[in-house]
């Protein structure tokens, strides 16, 4: 077992040459082929939507972890579907963005399409049993219709297929983002927990929806002129650097002012404790808050400043997932303690 590589593929997407790749297990393979560092912001979603489920005193721990698992590979097969797409394309050749950050499995050589056609649907059948699983035991084991768990699967199975291709080439693929880690996750994570669907989970998912939605914006920005190159009709790529920079730094400032509105608007779902996330800056290190308000308030560099060779040339995407991920963890925690105190608090 490569615990090691396991660990290194969780936080950055790590070079892996044919030698080293021969050597690893199927977990450390398969982490590397599904780019686990950024599929992170999936178990958040879940973990989000179960705790919200526990505000309401309908937490349920075996639906919750067929969420989380269902979802966890839900999103690393959308990844290698990506890989697939992107690569049938001939997105992916002529060392395109994606290969310069990560190995692109396919276009390596490091798997053959059928191995890779088996990841995929290995990977798929995963997360489709645990979806099976949640509609036939909705209304049985939990309230709830399982036709509307089912449309909710069948929803991200679309997406799951598509986003790559044609969403993302048709400048729908920051929506798509938002959609699916916001309402989709959470919201109908909410639903297939608790078997209640709740709009105000819906306003709730917005939150997540967006700091998702802030590194997806970041990856575009990053690879704008490349996508221009290969007609991949991106937000970024059909607006300014600067522009796309201001629609970032908007988001953010939402990420810190939604949450006092919740506290009013939904207070079912989030107590004042929710504006812990409001420490999120002072939690990043010196170093990090410095790179994410320089990254989305100057232009991009056309070559990587000192020390930031072994991210380069995820820039912006570097910078919001820095922040994504330790406002995640502040968010979540804060949750935590409400769910904890709730009696207290109400």
């Amino acid at each position: 077992m490569n615990v090691q590589m396991w660990m290194k593929a969780l936080k950055v997407m790590p070079h892996v040459s044919k030698e080293e790749w021969d050597k690893l297990d199927i977990v450390a393979r398969w982490l590397v082929a599904v780019r686990a560092a950024a599929v992170v912001v999936t178990p958040m979603a879940a973990i989000i939507a179960g705790l919200m489920a526990a505000t309401q005193g309908m937490f349920n721990w075996w639906r919750f972890l067929l969420v989380l698992f269902g979802l966890y590979f839900a999103h690393g097969t959308n990844n290698l579907v990506n890989d697939l797409t992107d690569s049938a394309h001939g997105v992916d050749k002529d060392n395109y963005f994606r290969t310069q950050y990560g190995p692109q499995t396919l276009e390596a050589g490091l798997l053959s399409k059928r191995q890779f056609y088996t990841y995929i649907g290995v990977s798929g059948a995963i997360a489709a049993a645990c979806g099976v699983v949640l509609i036939l035991t909705q209304g049985i084991t939990t309230p709830g219709n399982p036709l509307i768990t089912l449309l909710l699967m069948a929803i991200g199975a679309f997406f799951v297929l598509f986003y790559t291709y044609p969403l993302k080439f048709f400048a729908l693929g920051e929506i798509s983002v938002f959609l699916v880690w916001g309402p989709l996750m959470i919201a109908g994570g909410y639903y297939a927990i608790t078997g209640i669907w709740s709009w105000g989970a819906v306003l709730a998912s917005v939150l997540w929806g967006l700091a998702v939605s802030v590194v997806i914006f970041g990856k575009h920005m990053d690879k704008r002129n490349e996508d221009r190159a290969k007609h991949i009709h991106t937000l970024p790529s059909l607006m300014s650097e600067k522009t796309s920079r201001i629609i970032v730094l908007v988001i953010f400032a939402l990420m810190y002012i939604l949450p006092l509105v919740y506290v009013f608007v939904l207070p079912q779902f989030f107590s004042w404790l929710i504006l812990l996330v409001w420490l999120t800056p002072l939690l990043l290190k010196k170093s990090e808050r410095d790179f994410i308000w320089s990254a989305f308030t100057h232009p991009r560099p056309t070559e990587p400043p000192p020390g930031t060779e072994s991210f380069w040339p995820l820039w912006f995407v570097g910078a919001g997932m820095v922040h994504t991920r330790l406002y995640g963890g502040v968010f979540i925690l804060a949750m935590i303690i409400q769910t904890a105190l709730w009696g207290v608090l109400h």
